[in-house]
């Protein structure tokens, strides 16, 4: 699971990556890491894979740490991946990293991905709608694109906002 805020636990960014899988290499981990586009921030810590993340991983940005979470849920290859609200709290440099990293860890696994933000269910197979705790659609995005509903609605203003 992966959550809006990323939790990351005292200790290393290696030993965070590797809470779901503790038995992983150093090679593993660092393979995770590369899959998901946080090397590069990583080696450039102090201590790369090393660093001490400090309590609740504050020595960190949150895009890092939402990358560091991806990194985990990727190594950890669950055949079920939740996402709730993971780029929600993130600016648009953070929220295009995450987006990369996301389109790697959903390839072949089934994702429920809860979330607000339209860019990030753009890849879905299939979207439900809901509102006021109804599901008031469902299908594919470009079929919800077309029907002119709620979802296309939603998309057009969150379109309407990038241009503004």
């Amino acid at each position: 699971m992966v959550t809006q805020e990323a939790f990351l636990f005292s200790g290393t960014i290696a030993d965070n990556i590797a809470i779901g899988r503790p038995e992983a290499t150093r090679a593993e981990i660092e393979e995770a890491a590369k899959a998901i586009g946080a090397h590069d921030f990583i080696t450039s810590l102090p201590d790369g894979y090393d660093t001490d993340v400090r309590k609740r991983g504050g020595r960190i940005s949150a895009g890092q740490r939402q990358l560091v979470a991806f990194a985990r849920a990727l190594l950890a290859d669950p055949a079920v991946l939740i996402l709730d609200e993971a780029t929600s709290s993130l600016d648009v440099p953070g929220e295009r990293a995450v987006q990369q990293a996301m389109d790697t860890v959903l390839a072949g696994r089934t994702a429920v991905v809860i979330a607000h933000r339209l860019s990030t269910v753009e890849v879905a197979d299939r979207v439900l709608v809901m509102e006021q705790g109804r599901i008031v659609e469902d299908g594919h995005p470009s079929t919800l694109m077309t029907a002119q509903g709620h979802y296309a609605g939603l998309h057009q203003a969150w379109r309407d906002s990038l241009v503004g």
